[in-house]
């Protein structure tokens, strides 16, 4: 008994550290990765239903306004962040019910790893601090931009096909609304999704426009801003609303064709970057396991840190600027 107690007192805390944080990321990414079936979905309809018999729209149509949040954490963070609702929708661009909460703890948490990882590589704590509070706002932000590119990409490539069968539908007779359910049920991925959220909203009073403009904030695609200045210009003036979309369904193909030119003749700069960028680290990945003493002195002294983060410094501008020349707005 006083061997084990011995040991719980003489237990590192830096891997306490690392312990917690892994603990409370694995739980924060759970949370945020978990939900999005039918029965959540239809949770959400029931209490719309229920908010949109005690309040009105502006319009005369119900509040359909879902409160997504979920408690003090969340008011916490709303007062702490200057602009939440920009992160909100942030947010609601990756398709997960991710709360502000949550993204909050998983800062929280990833600085705790980071902060933990470097201590046990021997940094001192005038490094390791302010590292970790810089990887740990800086990787869940980075993982949800790219969770949301990665959802707007699947966005894209099924767009045009969904405006493909909404001018068939047209042309065949079916009313608008029509079209956009059966887009909803048959066309897969983000945009089924996002039309079955439109369809709803619509069952629940909502204006046409509105819904679509909602769309639009969890989106924020200009294909998706395309589509509703199409609808709202062809309500106001009248017209072929099939021609109309039949020439938005071409122009969004073209749009893509485009993108993918300038994606192959920008992936010399690409390559270039990706090589130029991993180098670094691939040299001193070869150093460490050819003569680990002589590239451990940037660890361990403080002279290394200070070339080591001016290394690190200097190669993150260089990679971000020659990611910027790659990328090219269409």
């Amino acid at each position: 008994m006083s061997d084990v107690l011995a040991a719980a007192l003489d237990f590192d805390p830096i891997v306490l550290l690392l312990a917690l944080g892994g603990a409370a990321l694995v739980v924060c990414l759970s949370l945020a990765m978990g939900g999005g079936d039918d029965k959540r979905r239809s949770q959400r309809i029931d209490k719309a239903l229920i908010r949109a018999r005690k309040a009105d729209g502006p319009s005369g149509a119900p509040s359909l306004r879902l409160n997504t949040e979920g408690g003090g954490l969340d008011d916490i963070m709303r007062r702490l962040l200057p602009r939440p609702e920009l992160l909100r929708q942030r947010l609601s661009r990756t398709g997960r019910p991710i709360s502000i909460g949550t993204y909050g703890l998983i800062c929280l948490a990833a600085g705790l790893v980071v902060t933990g990882g470097l201590l046990l590589l021997d940094l001192s704590l005038v490094i390791a601090i302010p590292a970790g509070v810089i990887l740990g706002l800086w990787l869940p932000h980075f993982g949800v931009g790219w969770a949301a590119g990665r959802r707007e990409r699947k966005f894209l490539a099924y767009f045009p096909d969904a405006i493909g069968l909404m001018v068939r539908g047209l042309k065949s007779g079916l009313p608008i609304t029509e079209s956009f359910q059966i887009v909803a049920q048959e066309v897969p991925g983000p945009v089924g999704e996002e039309f079955r959220r439109i369809t709803d909203q619509m069952r629940l009073g909502q204006q046409l426009e509105a819904a679509m403009w909602d769309a639009v904030k969890r989106i924020g695609l200009p294909e998706i801003k395309f589509l509703v200045v199409t609808l709202s210009v062809q309500r106001e003036t009248g017209g072929n609303l099939a021609e109309t979309l039949e020439n938005l369904d071409n122009i969004l193909r073209r749009r893509r064709q485009m993108k993918l030119k300038v994606r192959a003749m920008s992936s010399e700069a690409r390559a270039s970057a990706a090589i130029i960028g991993s180098l670094p680290f691939i040299m001193t990945a070869v150093l460490m396991v050819m003569n680990g003493p002589y590239i451990m002195t940037l660890f361990t002294t403080s002279t290394g840190h200070i070339l080591l983060t001016a290394g690190c410094s200097s190669m993150a501008i260089g990679i971000a600027i020659i990611t910027k020349l790659a990328k090219f707005e269409i």
